[in-house]
């Protein structure tokens, strides 16, 4: 099958733990089920008997002052490496707490006690997992200031998809129509930033829906669709802003769609700078 170069990775990242900050590495390995150690630990909400999500920021925006880092890279088929969770360093140079880890045995007290609900670290989802998801006032969305039930892909951590990626274009595009917001890439916690290559400005992720995409020559990856946005893109985090603007300008530009979402045909590892082709 014809291939042809449509750009470049640009940057990687991966989410230890759902809805907390993550890592930006170099290189990943791309399993059949998403990138290796993405979202492979989240919280469990024993009162409300959800997975706790930054979907719902009426109870888990604090979620996103925190960062979760492996103490060496996750491997396929291995175990996977311990976890140290630590609030985001604060902006007046005070000491960093020292990390929590997910070895520790009093790791869910201590994570309980910082968040002020009951919660448990888990690396494995419970049969019908589900989180919580707030809509905010967004007119071009379909509920309005409502929270509803978000069921997950069954056996994950994932809000839908394993993979997500996301265009410099898109970003630059927003950007130029609403010059007066930061359209940060942190905002939108994509796995893959890809820069195309020649002409491509715009929405271009979305020419490729129903495409595969080869990275390097590693991962074969299929582009399942587009990627609607949620409340996280408007929260504070990371040094960002909360500003709900940020969801109502991709609503009035792309019908509230920025980036795809992405599935495995075939594994393999992925490195920045390696090329993306188009089949």
């Amino acid at each position: 099958m014809a291939e042809r170069l449509v750009g470049h990775v640009e940057a990687l990242w991966r989410y230890p733990l759902k809805s907390m900050q993550g890592e930006r590495p170099v290189q990943v390995d791309v399993t059949a089920g998403g990138i290796c150690g993405d979202r492979a630990y989240a919280l469990w909400d024993h009162a409300t008997q959800r997975v706790a999500s930054a979907k719902n920021p009426l109870i888990w925006q604090a979620l996103l002052g925190y960062r979760a880092r492996y103490g060496s890279p996750p491997q396929p088929n291995e175990p996977l490496p311990a976890l140290a969770i630590a609030p985001e360093l604060p902006s007046d140079g005070a000491s960093a707490a020292a990390p929590l880890l997910s070895s520790d045995p009093g790791v869910d007290a201590a994570l309980s006690q910082l968040l002020g609900r009951q919660v448990s670290l888990l690396h494995q989802a419970p049969a019908g997992a589900s989180l919580d998801q707030y809509w905010p006032d967004v007119p071009e969305r379909d509920f309005q200031n409502v929270v509803n039930e978000l069921p997950l892909p069954e056996g994950t951590f994932f809000d839908a998809c394993p993979i997500h990626a996301l265009t410099t274009a898109t970003l630059e595009r927003l950007r130029q129509l609403e010059p007066q917001l930061d359209f940060a890439v942190e905002r939108f916690r994509p796995n893959l930033l890809i820069r195309p290559c020649g002409q491509g400005e715009g929405f271009v992720e979305q020419d490729w829906i129903g495409a595969d995409l080869r990275l390097g020559r590693g991962a074969l990856l299929r582009v399942d669709g587009g990627c609607p946005r949620c409340v996280v893109t408007t929260l504070a985090q990371g040094g960002l802003p909360q500003e709900l603007e940020i969801l109502r300008a991709t609503a009035r530009h792309n019908k509230v769609v920025a980036g795809v979402r992405l599935s495995v045909l075939e594994p393999g590892a992925v490195a920045v700078g390696d090329p993306v082709l188009l089949s």
